[in-house]
């Protein structure tokens, strides 16, 4: 089973890229659900450690619709991050009707010149997630980080078990969404799927837990 953990600062990125995780996604802002990291952080943590990071690639919080210099600011992200050895890239693009912006997206997976782009839970927000998923592969996608449409990956565990069925060969189903050592046993179990994805940030805590990181690798 393969295990990312979300790193929302340099602290929980230490604990992870420490961790018996195989990579860590390097975000910042908790409270947004995850932006654009810190570049100099990034380039601190390719020096020290050769575990992969996937750096996420969101100007601001929110939706995930961006205007025409935040659009410029994410391409020129992708630019340097990719300069300092990020390992691949998560972002997500919608248009006004919260469906897959098609050229934003390829102008973003072309800028990434070959290195893996993940599509991130914004794919949760579209009306019709597998017609969702059809678009990303063409797009050129490697992976996608969905809960199944839900609020969270047990409340979309249906859906996800039809998503590795259905994709799990053209693309990797990422699963995340509360997803935690109580839980990722009976996920693996009833969406047979194989890439999980969780903050290991326990309740009253603020850093990712490195025994969580182990359980969740352990209840599988």
């Amino acid at each position: 089973m393969f295990l990312e953990i979300a790193a929302f600062d340099i602290t929980s990125a230490e604990i992870a890229l420490n961790s018996v995780a195989d990579r860590i996604e390097f975000c910042a802002d908790i409270s947004a659900g995850g932006i654009t990291p810190n570049l100099e952080e990034l380039r601190y943590l390719k020096e020290k450690y050769r575990k992969p990071i996937h750096v996420m690639i969101r100007p601001v919080g929110g939706n995930f619709l961006y205007n025409d210099q935040e659009f410029q600011q994410m391409q020129h992200d992708i630019a340097a991050f990719s300069k300092a050895h990020a390992d691949g890239f998560v972002f997500g693009i919608l248009n006004e009707n919260q469906e897959i912006d098609v050229e934003k997206n390829k102008i973003l997976v072309n800028l990434a010149n070959g290195k893996p782009c993940v599509f991130h839970r914004a794919i949760d927000r579209t009306e019709n997630i597998f017609e969702s998923t059809e678009k990303l592969i063409e797009l050129g996608f490697k992976e996608i980080l969905t809960s199944g449409g839900e609020n969270s990956a047990m409340e979309g565990k249906e859906n996800l078990k039809i998503l590795v069925e259905k994709y799990s060969d053209q693309i990797k189903i990422l699963i995340g969404g509360g997803v935690r050592s109580n839980n990722i046993s009976e996920l693996k179990s009833i969406t047979e799927g194989n890439y999980f994805h969780s903050s290991a940030v326990l309740p009253y805590e603020f850093f990712a837990n490195a025994e969580e990181i182990k359980k969740l690798k352990s209840n599988v």
